[in-house]
C-alpha cells in the first residue's frame, strides 16, 4: 500500500468552489485560502446557523497508545461511507498542532484512503488560524506587560499575573521563564511560562464562541490576574480584548475542505484534549448541521478526555448532545491495555510484538479498558456504536473476542471497519448503524443526562469526573489548588464547568496505569481560571500544559527538494 503522502499526492482535488457547492454554498459564499481550501464567509455563516439541524455523531476512542487507533481516520472514512450510501454527511475535524506534528505524531490529517486533503498545508500552516490564535493571546501578554510599565492604572499586582505566553511548538524550555531582565527599560522584572497555542483560553473561546459579539465578550471576560485589593482584573480592563477580536476576525469563520472522495469537510479548532477540550468549534457544527442530514466529529484522545468535556463543556455551551457515539478501537490498543507489551503505556512496542497473535491480552484489555468506556457514554442517553478499526495483522479471533466483550458491556453494534484500506467503502456497515442509532434515538426521544447540573460546585463537578468517569476512589485537592479554589469561589467563579487536564494515556493520572485502574485518588495540583472561555481546567498529577519534544523528534526526518516538494514528512 502507498504511504498517505503518496495517495494524497495522487489524488485529485475538486475545485473548493464544487465542494462548496454540494452543501449549498455559492462561490460568492466563500473566501479562497489557497488551492483547495476556503473559509465559509461570514454573511454566508449568518444566514445558515439557524437552520433545521441535522444529526450528530460523536467519534471517540479507547485511550490512546504511542502507535495510534485511527481516531481521525474513522471520523473520515465514516464521512465518506455514509455519502457513498446516499446520506448528506460532512464531517468537523480539529486541525492539528505543528508541536506534535514535528514530535512524534507527525500529522492529524487522517491517512490511507481516509483523508482530509490538502493534507501538506493542512498539517502545516493551513489557513493561518492557530497563528492568529497565537498572536492573540501574546498580544494580551504584551499589553499586560506595558500596563505594568506606564502606570498600571488597573492596579494589577505584578507577583499574581497569571496569564501566559503560547507558542504552537513543543518547547520544554519555555515551561518557566524569566521576563523583563535588562534593566527598567525592558519591563518589569517577573516569572512567566509559556503554553503551547491548543491549551490557550483563546483557542477555547474561539471554538466555544456563538458568533463575534459572543467572542467579543468572551475575550474581555478573560482574567489575567489580581489587583493589590485582592479584586479580578480582566482583559477589557487594560483595553486589549478590541485588537484581540480583530486579529481573530478571519480565524472565527469555519475552514472548508475535501475528503480524498470528493466529500465537504470542515476543520476548525484546537486539538489536545489531555490539558485542553479538545473539540472541534460550536460554529462550524452549527453550519454543518444546518447543510446536511449527518455531521460526523471527533473529541480528542480517549473519551475519558475530549468526549467527556464535549458533554460537559461543548454541548452545555452548543445546546446540541450528540445523537450517537462512536467508540473507535483497535487490537492493538486491547493488546496494550491488556499487558501484552508490558506496564508501561508509553513504550513502543517493535512490529513483531504488535502483530503477534494474543487473544489472552486482548481479552484482558477488553474487558477492562473498553468495558468502562462504553459503559461511561452510555451514562449519558445516547446509542454507543463499537468500530474495530481493522489492521492486516489483526486475527478473527482477537476481532471476535473484541466484539463478544464489546456487546456484553452495552454496545448497540459493533461493526469491523476498514477505512484506512478501502476508503469510504470500507466503513459501509459502520455508516449503517450510524443512520439506524441515530433514527433509533431520535424516535425514543431519550435524554441527554450530563452527569451533575451545572450550576454544581466546581470540586463536586472534579469529584464525579474522576470517581464516575476515570473510576477513581476521590480526588486529592492540593495545597495550592485549595488555596486556588477559595479564590474562585470569592470571585465568583465557583460554579464553572471544570476541563480535566491529564495524560492522555490512562483513566487515570498516572500513564502507567493501564486497563481500568481503581484504588487510586485523582490529585488536583493546580485550578487555572479560563472566565473567558466559561470554564477552569483543574491540572491533575504531573501533566505538562508546554509539551517537549521527544529524543528523536519527527523535525529531524523532513526536508524540501529544490522545488519545494517536502521529503520524510506525514508518512
Amino acid at each position: 500500500m502507498q504511504t498517505d503522502l503518496e495517495i494524497a499526492r495522487a489524488a485529485e482535488m475538486a475545485p473548493i468552489t464544487d465542494i462548496a457547492w454540494k452543501l449549498g454554498i455559492g462561490a460568492d459564499e466563500i473566501m479562497p485560502m489557497g488551492i483547495g481550501k476556503a473559509k465559509i464567509t461570514w454573511a454566508a455563516l449568518k444566514n445558515r446557523l439557524d437552520k433545521p439541524q441535522g444529526s450528530l455523531i460523536l467519534v471517540t476512542s479507547v485511550n490512546p497508545t504511542p502507535f495510534g487507533e485511527g481516531k481521525t481516520v474513522t471520523t473520515i472514512g465514516l464521512t465518506q461511507a455514509l455519502n457513498r450510501i446516499g446520506k448528506k454527511a460532512t464531517c468537523v475535524i480539529r486541525e492539528p498542532s505543528m508541536g506534535p506534528v514535528f514530535g512524534i505524531k507527525g500529522g492529524a490529517a487522517g491517512g490511507g484512503y481516509s483523508q482530509v486533503l490538502p493534507m501538506e498545508d493542512i498539517n502545516l500552516h493551513f489557513t493561518g488560524d492557530l497563528h492568529a490564535v497565537t498572536s492573540a493571546h501574546n498580544l494580551l501578554s504584551s499589553m499586560i506587560d506595558n500596563h505594568l510599565k506606564h502606570g498600571n492604572d488597573a492596579n494589577l499586582d505584578p507577583t499574581r499575573v497569571i496569564w501566559p505566553r503560547v507558542i504552537d511548538l513543543n518547547d520544554r524550555a519555555l515551561r518557566c521563564v524569566t521576563v523583563g531582565l535588562g534593566g527598567p527599560v525592558n519591563g518589569m522584572v517577573r516569572e512567566e511560562r509559556f503554553d503551547i497555542t491548543a491549551a490557550s483560553e483563546v483557542m477555547a473561546i474561539l471554538v466555544l464562541g456563538s458568533d463575534y459579539l459572543d467572542l467579543r465578550r468572551r475575550l474581555g471576560d478573560i482574567v489575567v490576574g489580581q489587583s493589590f485589593d485582592g479584586s479580578p482584573v480582566k482583559a477589557d480592563d487594560i483595553g486589549a480584548a478590541g485588537a484581540m477580536a480583530l486579529l481573530l476576525r478571519d480565524a472565527f469563520l469555519p475552514n472548508l475542505v475535501q475528503t480524498l472522495e470528493g466529500d465537504p469537510a470542515f476543520i476548525h479548532g484546537g486539538p489536545f484534549a489531555n490539558i485542553a477540550h479538545g473539540n472541534s468549534s460550536i460554529i462550524a457544527d452549527r453550519l454543518a448541521l444546518g447543510a446536511v442530514d449527518y455531521v460526523v466529529t471527533e473529541a480528542g484522545f480517549g473519551s475519558d478526555m475530549g468526549a467527556e468535556k464535549f458533554m460537559h463543556i461543548k454541548a452545555v455551551n452548543s445546546g446540541k448532545a450528540p445523537d450517537c457515539v462512536v467508540m473507535n478501537v483497535t487490537v492493538r490498543s486491547m493488546k496494550l491495555h491488556g499487558g501484552a507489551f508490558g506496564p508501561r503505556a508509553a513504550r513502543r512496542p517493535s512490529k513483531e510484538e504488535i502483530e503477534t497473535e494474543d487473544v489472552d491480552a486482548v481479552s484482558k484489555g477488553a474487558s477492562s479498558n473498553l468495558n468502562r468506556h462504553i459503559r461511561n457514554m452510555k451514562m449519558f442517553g445516547m446509542p454507543v456504536i463499537v468500530s474495530i478499526n481493522k489492521f492486516a495483522s489483526d486475527t478473527d479471533d482477537e476481532i471476535k473476542t473484541i466484539a463478544d466483550l464489546a456487546n456484553n458491556s452495552g454496545a448497540t453494534q459493533v461493526c469491523i471497519t476498514e477505512v484506512h484500506a478501502n476508503g469510504g467503502e470500507g466503513g459501509a456497515t459502520l455508516a449503517k448503524a450510524v443512520v439506524a442509532a441515530c433514527q433509533d434515538h431520535l424516535a425514543a426521544g431519550r435524554p441527554f443526562t450530563p452527569l451533575f447540573n451545572n450550576d454544581a460546585p466546581l470540586e463536586e463537578k472534579a469529584l464525579r469526573v474522576a470517581t464516575r468517569i476515570y473510576g477513581a476512589d476521590g480526588i486529592n485537592i492540593r495545597p495550592k489548588a485549595d488555596r486556588q479554589l477559595k479564590q474562585l469561589r470569592e470571585w465568583g467563579y465557583g460554579n464553572l464547568p471544570v476541563c480535566m487536564a491529564k495524560t492522555q494515556y490512562s483513566f487515570s493520572h498516572d500513564a502507567d496505569l493501564l486497563g481500568a485502574p481503581t484504588g487510586f485518588e485523582v490529585p488536583i495540583r493546580e485550578f487555572r481560571l479560563n472566565a473567558g472561555a466559561g470554564f477552569v481546567v483543574a491540572v491533575l498529577g504531573e501533566i505538562m500544559t508546554m509539551p517537549g519534544l521527544p529524543k528523536h523528534a519527527a523535525a529531524a526526518d523532513m526536508d524540501i527538494d529544490e522545488d519545494g516538494n517536502l521529503i520524510g514528512i506525514f508518512g
